[in-house]
């Protein structure tokens, strides 16, 4: 592709949200998130290692998943995900590792995290190298600190909340430019087994503050519909998940007012079942 992609990305990133220098990081991971509009800060599955490392201690099965996703057609725009989580019966440790983007603008993460269940709570920490590559301007990388926490508050109700990039750091040691610091709290009310409503309020310092809600509905036993929405950008999510014996298949589809549809795809294997 022509090197006229590079301002066109950086112009159309703001529109959704992704601004240059905050990047694809900050968004959850995992088709089953997308299909929940992103609402996942209480969802204690696989994917918590990317979404919410808190949740992560109340996983009970060791595991590993890989994540697609196709933005608007784009393959300049692909995020490429993949993790693994060991479950223990004092901690829950994860890996995980990213990649967005094409030659001309890329961004990569590895991260470390760590979750641990505390009564009522569960805690975790997790810390990334965060590398961003553009063609013509060179590459930067900084250390990322990332906190959060899921509270049972009752039988049928779940309160989670995250930080990403606690400290605020930059983009690289020559930049003033910093990563973003997201802020999210949410609630999740599961009234049946098979229903589960998420509401959930993100801020970015430099954004206007985002609303998601998600609802989640065990169609059979092994089936579930997903349907989500999000103000600023407002967009439509809907979703499937599929779970075979010990696999994990998930699918999502994003609708932006803007550009068209985002497709996304993640699949996962649990080494244990409790």
């Amino acid at each position: 592709m022509s090197r006229f992609w590079i301002p066109t990305l950086f112009i159309l990133l703001p529109i959704f949200g992704l601004y240059a220098q905050g990047g694809i990081e900050t968004l959850p991971r995992g088709a089953r998130s997308m299909g929940l509009g992103n609402a996942s800060l209480t969802l204690s599955d696989s994917w918590s290692i990317f979404n919410n490392i808190g949740a992560l201690g109340r996983l009970t099965s060791s595991s590993i998943m890989a994540g697609y996703d196709h933005r608007f057609n784009l393959n300049e725009l692909t995020t490429i995900s993949a993790a693994a989580v060991i479950h223990s019966e004092s901690f829950q440790y994860g890996l995980s590792l990213s990649s967005y983007g094409d030659e001309h603008f890329n961004q990569s993460n590895i991260g470390l995290g760590i979750a641990n269940q505390l009564g009522i709570a569960s805690l975790g920490l997790k810390i990334n190298y965060f590398q961003t590559n553009i063609e013509g301007f060179g590459r930067a990388a900084a250390s990322v600190i990332e906190f959060g926490g899921v509270a049972e508050l009752g039988p049928n109700l779940f309160f989670g909340a995250h930080i990403y990039n606690l400290t605020n750091a930059k983009i690289g040691g020559n930049s003033e430019d910093r990563i973003p610091t997201v802020v999210k709290s949410g609630i999740s009310y599961r009234p049946t087994e098979k229903l589960m409503v998420n509401i959930e309020a993100e801020k970015d310092i430099l954004l206007p503050p985002m609303i998601k809600l998600g609802i989640e509905y065990n169609l059979k036993d092994r089936l579930w519909l997903r349907s989500g929405i999000n103000t600023y950008p407002s967009n439509l999510f809907f979703g499937i998940g599929f779970r075979p014996r010990n696999f994990v298949i998930d699918y999502a589809m994003t609708q932006s007012q803007f550009l068209g549809n985002t497709h996304h795809f993640s699949f996962g294997y649990l080494f244990q079942k409790k």
